[in-house]
């Protein structure tokens, strides 16, 4: 069974993409976690802009909960598991349609799969590598999101359809810089 299967086996959004690549399965997981792969300028820029409103009021003294914490990135994920050389799967629990994504801390895999407050989705991201015939492989990613009912739901909806867009850009382009960075340290 899948890693992402485990711990989001039912979910109401998902997005996939995939790229073929010529590389060693195992170098393509470990690249994911490098920090300067996701460090990627249209990435920077997207998340600057999702924030904007929330640092926005922050500047302005009314709340604002991301004015002095770093970008959103894959650190504020929790890392849930790795098979292997054939998956590795990050975890998120927040209210992602809140300026400031509405974050709940999870140490680890165990209180991820605990954790049943109504109204706060889970998300779960993975990188899955399939090793092909001809000496190349497929890299995959996959993100899930369970909304444990009705009103989060309504909630995450017309967020999901206006964010899909710039997530699915942003996960391709975090495909290639996985390769690429894989290929790097190849060398």
């Amino acid at each position: 069974m899948a890693l992402i299967d485990k711990y989001l086996p039912v979910f109401q959004f998902n997005e996939r993409h995939q790229l073929l690549v010529d590389a060693v399965p195992a170098g393509l997981l470990d690249a994911v976690t490098l920090s300067d792969t996701s460090d990627d300028p249209w990435v920077r820029t997207f998340i600057r802009l999702r924030e904007l409103p929330d640092r926005f009021l922050g500047a302005l003294g009314r709340g604002g909960v991301l004015k002095n914490r770093a970008a959103f990135g894959l650190t504020d994920f929790t890392l849930l598991g790795r098979d292997s050389d054939r998956e590795i799967v990050f975890g998120l629990v927040g209210k992602f349609w809140q300026f400031d994504y509405g974050l709940v801390a999870i140490d680890d895999s165990e209180e991820f799969e605990r954790f049943t407050a109504v109204g706060v989705p889970k998300l779960v991201l993975n990188f899955r590598v399939e090793s092909l015939d001809n000496g190349h492989a497929r890299l995959l990613t996959e993100t899930r999101v369970f909304c444990n009912d009705r009103k989060s739901f309504i909630r995450s909806l017309p967020y999901w359809w206006m964010i899909r867009p710039v997530s699915g850009l942003m996960r391709r382009r975090l495909l290639v810089r996985i390769r690429n960075a894989a290929a790097a340290r190849a060398n």
